[in-house]
């Protein structure tokens, strides 16, 4: 069976309603429950334990603890995971990994694991993709293509897409295209959000060891001292930043730790050192800071006659949405009774995605959640101690993945 889109009545808002019981008892039991980084077998089995006895074919990353889990519609029945004569197949992505903090939220189902918690939306991204696949599962005769359900680890700051990705999941499932959603506690509930082009920041972990002469603080002229030196290359950063980078094409470089000393108050340690986070909108960028952050570091060292050395640890690219997958999701957003809302400017935040975006054309969403009666602009934002959602938001963001999978398998980006 063939959808026509001018022909379907499909309630998604509603179907996605109707799982929302699910939906919350499944957030709640993974955000009391959280892990971070690659391996979060607790959350898989939750997940997988959630998607039990549903028509989908499950593929394991081996490096990680995600998963995909695919679901041939009617129309695709007869070869695993290719287009043609089979219909088109669409990736959904859910990330399912913790930060590294405290809970402070006083909530009923708060973490129980000291030092992690879900502050940053993944127990929901999670439980919305298995509701999503849930209702899509219950039209699968009606569906003329694949669906992949991508259940992801390690997306903050561990690159779990890339490393599923190296695993060989997207070439044995062949998607045409990629969609996920992100929720945002400062963005009005059930509101969407995204933008054509650059979306967020390529992320980047900068470092710096500046080497000196240690000595008696009280004769800093018998000595080379690198703190001074460290805080001239912090500013020259800045000034670079400001008088050489373009506004319309940006770069972001926050030195965060500056180490030096011995925690004496008299005494002049041998070296200093410099981390920070670099973020870029486009690979021109990226290079001219990279080049830039060597060369101011070891320069104004040399200039004060030290040494010093500079590197950087890669990190996630430029997500860049798709425009024709952007329009999709305008369209979705439509469809279940959201408000759509154009970004106005790409947001310097990180997010690993990017890999899969690398890949395949599609697109990130924004997803408003902020708890009602609350102030959205004054909320405490994601990667908050005190981050809180309003639930009943994840049903739009169950209908939204449900309406732009059936949007792209029908028509694709026509």
């Amino acid at each position: 069976m063939t959808l026509d889109l001018d022909d379907r009545t499909t309630d998604w808002t509603s179907l996605g309603k109707g799982t929302l019981d699910d939906v919350v008892a499944l957030r709640r039991a993974i955000h009391a429950d959280p892990e971070v980084g690659l391996h979060c077998p607790r959350t898989t089995e939750k997940a997988k334990a959630a998607l039990a006895g549903l028509p989908l074919e499950i593929i394991d990353s081996t490096s990680t603890t995600g998963f995909v889990a695919v679901l041939r519609g009617g129309g695709a029945a007869n070869a695993f995971g290719r287009a043609g004569s089979n219909g088109r197949t669409v990736l959904l992505r859910g990330d399912m990994d913790a930060l590294p903090m405290e809970e402070e939220t006083g909530l009923a189902f708060a973490s129980r694991n000291a030092g992690a918690m879900h502050a940053c939306g993944h127990d929901a991204h999670t439980a919305m993709l298995v509701g999503a696949a849930k209702v899509l599962c219950a039209r699968r005769d009606e569906l003329p293509g694949t669906i992949v359900f991508m259940f992801q680890p390690g997306e903050e700051g561990h690159h779990g897409a890339k490393f599923m990705i190296e695993d060989g999941l997207l070439a044995r499932t062949a998607p045409e295209a990629a969609f996920a959603l992100h929720i945002s506690p400062n963005m009005t509930a059930g509101t969407v959000v995204s933008r054509p082009g650059a979306l967020l920041a390529s992320a980047e972990t900068v470092h710096a060891r500046i080497t000196g002469k240690g000595g008696h603080a009280a004769m800093p002229h018998d000595n080379i001292d690198p703190l001074p030196i460290a805080c001239e290359i912090v500013l020259a950063i800045q000034s670079f930043i400001a008088r050489r980078i373009p506004v319309q094409d940006p770069a972001v470089l926050t030195i965060t730790t500056v180490k030096a000393g011995t925690g004496a108050h008299n005494i002049i340690g041998d070296t200093a050192e410099l981390l920070g986070t670099l973020r870029t909108l486009s690979e021109a960028t990226r290079a001219t800071m990279h080049a830039a952050f060597a060369r101011l570091v070891t320069g104004i060292a040399a200039a004060h006659g030290a040494t010093a050395e500079a590197w950087i640890d890669p990190g996630y690219p430029v997500t860049q949405n798709d425009a024709r997958a952007v329009s999709l999701f305008q369209e979705s957003a439509a469809a279940v009774g959201s408000d759509y809302v154009t970004m106005p400017a790409p947001m310097m935040g990180g997010e690993d995605f990017a890999y899969v975006l690398r890949e395949v054309p599609g697109a990130m969403a924004f997803l408003g959640v902020a708890p009602e009666g609350s102030d959205w602009r004054t909320n405490p934002p994601l990667h908050n101690t005190r981050m809180t959602i309003e639930e009943a938001a994840m049903a739009k963001g169950v209908a939204l993945h449900c309406a732009v999978a059936e949007r792209f398998l029908a028509r694709g980006f026509g």
